[in-house]
């Protein structure tokens, strides 16, 4: 892999992590579509991968620096006791939504990683993410909505969870998918996508602890390299910060049909890909 696909790679991967419309599923298809000849099967693309997604975490928890220090205040007791209730609550939904992703992570890791080889089916996943986006904001029009995060109860934390281990799927957003949970939850778009982008810096962490050091070895190995990765770590960085500043201006803003746009983009894109895989 070169410097060059290194970063778009990982300029895309910024912007595809939150955006729900699937940063695996794009890093599926892209090489393909572009003519990139990176062999998806090699040991050193995956912890890549996870570099990308170190650099997209450190994005999150800078951005929302409040409501981690928030947490981390409230453990040790720190703060009003309205402030470390709240603290407290908030972390206790985020490990409840966490868990399932572990879990399913830990028990079909080898026959994801096989789904990397598959774009064709990968970008028919794409498509059925865009289905998803689009039923999601049909279903929230039809129930009360407009809650906040001190509303959602330990179930709808477990329900968004579930939802989040089936981004573990190329093609399937977890941005998408959490988000649609929350919707259905009843939580405004913007409490949904706080929710969803609050909860993605455990499981991508977690990932990281056991991916980073493969990368490390993969590099002593004549893997893709360290030096590229840490480049790549730093551009997801900077680009996932700058989408998420969008986003979340974007959902203040728009609180009707506001994941209809992701969802036509997912569709069209997937049937593309599909189309090319299949007949070019």
């Amino acid at each position: 892999m070169s410097l060059l696909q290194a970063v778009l790679l990982a300029a895309i991967q910024g912007i595809t992590e939150l955006f729900p419309i699937s940063s695996l599923g794009h890093a599926v298809i892209l090489p393909k579509l572009l003519g990139w000849s990176i062999d998806q099967h090699a040991v050193g693309f995956l912890p890549f991968l996870v570099m990308l997604h170190v650099g997209t975490a450190a994005a999150l928890l800078l951005y929302f620096w409040r409501d981690w220090v928030g947490i981390l205040l409230a453990i040790f007791g720190i703060g009003s006791p309205v402030e470390v209730s709240a603290g407290r609550r908030l972390l206790v939904r985020l490990v409840v939504g966490t868990v399932p992703a572990v879990i399913v992570g830990f028990l079909f890791e080898k026959p994801l990683r096989a789904l990397f080889a598959a774009p064709a089916l990968v970008a028919g996943v794409l498509m059925l993410n865009g289905v998803i986006l689009f039923v999601a904001e049909r279903l929230r029009s039809r129930r009360k909505a407009g809650q906040d995060l001190a509303t959602l109860s330990l179930v709808q934390a477990l329900w968004i969870g579930i939802c989040q281990a089936g981004a573990l799927i190329p093609g399937l957003s977890r941005s998408g998918l959490t988000i649609g949970a929350g919707l259905g939850a009843g939580l405004r778009h913007d409490q949904s996508a706080h929710f969803s982008f609050l909860l993605a810096a455990p499981i991508i962490a977690g990932a990281a602890v056991l991916e980073v050091p493969k990368l490390i070895l993969h590099h002593a190995t004549g893997g893709i390299g360290l030096g590229v990765s840490l480049i790549g770590g730093l551009v997801a960085g900077l680009t996932a910060f700058a989408s998420v500043a969008f986003l979340m201006r974007f959902f203040r803003r728009h609180e009707v049909e506001a994941l209809d746009p992701f969802a036509y983009y997912c569709v069209a894109i997937g049937a593309i890909a599909l189309a090319m895989f299949t007949f070019g």
